[in-house]
């Protein structure tokens, strides 16, 4: 019962930072639930909740389609990636699965922190898309480097909120594939999943909600540096 208690706040966390910035559900699932359990119980964890909130998060249909066409090189090397990153590491994660995500998570702690926003080409997006599928695949994590190059190629904010959910409800469907070719998806892990929707939806429409009220700046500087202390204790530990 602790432990399930523990898991339903970690979703509230991470669906809040979900509605209230448009990121940072699978990334602070994975850092947190990792201290819990397994990367690879961790990950199966998060995918009906973030499959959803994502779908959420790029409503209205037209505009995500629109956006699809756009971004559809990065989307198919997302997908490209996660699978030869799987076969590369020999199924989710693999021998280095938790150093790996350690060091992603404290390396996107610190470009935020940093504020770091490259300006990369747009045309670059089948080879961003492949690097972050390869990463998803070893970490459960989809941020890298798919979000700094989302924010460097010229969207509008709205824009942005629905790309980043549609890149992550593509690799979230790419990482569902792995796990379940890997054979790491059963019936508890599913039911698990479909629990922890719930906090996170409740999440997600607080952070909604409070978008305009909280000093967002502020907010992103504690989400980052959490991630980078997280990040560093996971790959140390690892």
């Amino acid at each position: 019962m602790f432990d399930s208690a523990l898991i339903a706040l970690v979703f509230l966390l991470a669906g809040f930072s979900k509605g209230l910035i448009g990121l940072g559900l699978p990334t602070i699932a994975m850092a947190l639930l990792t201290l819990l359990a397994s990367p690879a119980e961790a990950a199966a964890l998060l995918l009906l909740p973030s499959f959803v909130t994502n779908l959420v998060q790029i409503a209205p249909a037209r505009a995500a389609w629109r956006l699809t066409l756009r971004l559809w090189p990065m989307l198919a090397g997302v997908v490209l990636g996660t699978l030869l990153g799987g076969l590369a590491f020999g199924g989710f994660g693999g021998r280095f699965g938790a150093l790996l995500l350690g060091v992603a998570l404290a390396c996107y702690g610190a470009l935020g922190l940093l504020a770091w926003r490259p300006h990369w080409p747009e045309r670059a997006g089948a080879l961003v898309g492949a690097a972050t599928g390869a990463l998803t695949a070893a970490t459960g994590v989809f941020v890298i480097p798919a979000v700094p190059w989302l924010q460097g190629i010229g969207l509008t904010r709205d824009e942005l909120v629905r790309a980043l959910g549609l890149a992550f409800l593509v690799s979230t469907l790419a990482l569902g594939g792995l796990l379940g070719g890997s054979g790491l998806l059963d019936g508890g892990r599913v039911i698990g999943s479909a629990l922890a929707l719930l906090p996170a939806l409740a999440g997600q429409a607080l952070g909604a909600r409070l978008r305009g009220r909280l000093s967002e700046p502020m907010f992103k500087r504690v989400f980052f540096a959490g991630l980078l202390a997280l990040g560093l204790g996971i790959a140390l530990r690892g």
